[in-house]
């Protein structure tokens, strides 16, 4: 080991980076990913299942913002496909936030965050 501590070959810190910078790195991280997460919520994304039957629009923060349901769909004798319909539109709008999350948050690449 060398005698200034750290590792051998690292020159004395992290790979010659100055402790300092590494913080004020890690800090302007922090606050983009800040930012990226607010512009993230304030999106609204939206889908649709059954030709239109069914639509629903959610926030970026994965809150149902509008169901819309059109009257032709709803079959008093046929409830289950109305549900069905509905957990359709509603898992496929989740899953438009959650590529979107990780299209905006995979440049960061830090592991262990996605």
């Amino acid at each position: 080991m060398s005698k200034r501590g750290g590792f051998p070959g690292m020159g004395g810190g992290f790979g010659g980076m100055n402790i300092n910078q590494l913080m004020k790195e890690a800090k302007k991280m922090q606050a983009d990913m800040e930012k990226s997460q607010e512009e993230l919520q304030a999106k609204e994304f939206e889908s649709t299942a059954g030709g239109g039957a069914v639509s629903v629009k959610v926030s970026g923060s994965k809150q149902i913002l509008e169901l819309k349901l059109n009257k032709e769909v709803v079959d008093p004798d046929d409830v289950e496909m109305l549900q069905d319909l509905i957990i359709t539109c509603v898992n496929d709008a989740m899953r438009k936030v959650d590529t979107a999350q990780s299209a905006q948050f995979g440049k960061y690449n830090i592991p262990g965050l996605m």
